[in-house]
């Protein structure tokens, strides 16, 4: 079989399958494709591989368990998640096990989460609560 009716049989496998395995499908690709294009020499790296390709695995079984796709992220993001490089594309595979699991994805460059407001570390009359520093005695 040729490499281009690989792609075929393999993109034909996937109509009609849960988009939010679809997507996970597509992050785990990009994270590899990003990994295996990055030069550094990475301690870690073949447990992140080795973890990619679980979650791939499980991915083209169908449903995957929720439990086992976050263990699997942990994993990768303990291996690489310190390398600015991947960034972009782990958190595509993590916004895609967040979905599958039906966690709240945070909103893009937030840092918070899309149900937590805006202005949690306010008061309720609007003012911000004293800094931790004061009140405290110097020389202690």
């Amino acid at each position: 079989m040729t490499e281009g009716a690989v792609v075929v049989e393999e993109e034909q496998g996937r109509v009609g399958q849960d988009p939010g395995v679809d997507a996970l499908r597509d992050a785990v690709f990009r994270l590899r494709r990003a990994l295996a294009a990055h030069p550094a020499r990475l301690p870690d790296r073949e447990a992140a591989e080795d973890e990619l390709a679980a979650l791939d695995s499980m991915a083209r079984e169908g449903q995957p368990e929720v439990a086992r796709l976050h263990r699997s992220l942990l994993l990768v993001v303990g291996a690489v998640g310190s390398v600015s490089a991947l960034a972009a594309a782990l958190g595509e595979l993590r916004a895609a096990v967040d979905r599958l699991g039906g966690a709240r994805v945070p909103e893009q460059g937030s840092g918070r989460s899309a149900d937590r407001p805006a202005c949690a570390g306010r008061r309720e009359d609007g003012q911000q609560p004293p800094a931790r520093a004061e009140g405290f005695r110097q020389g202690r």
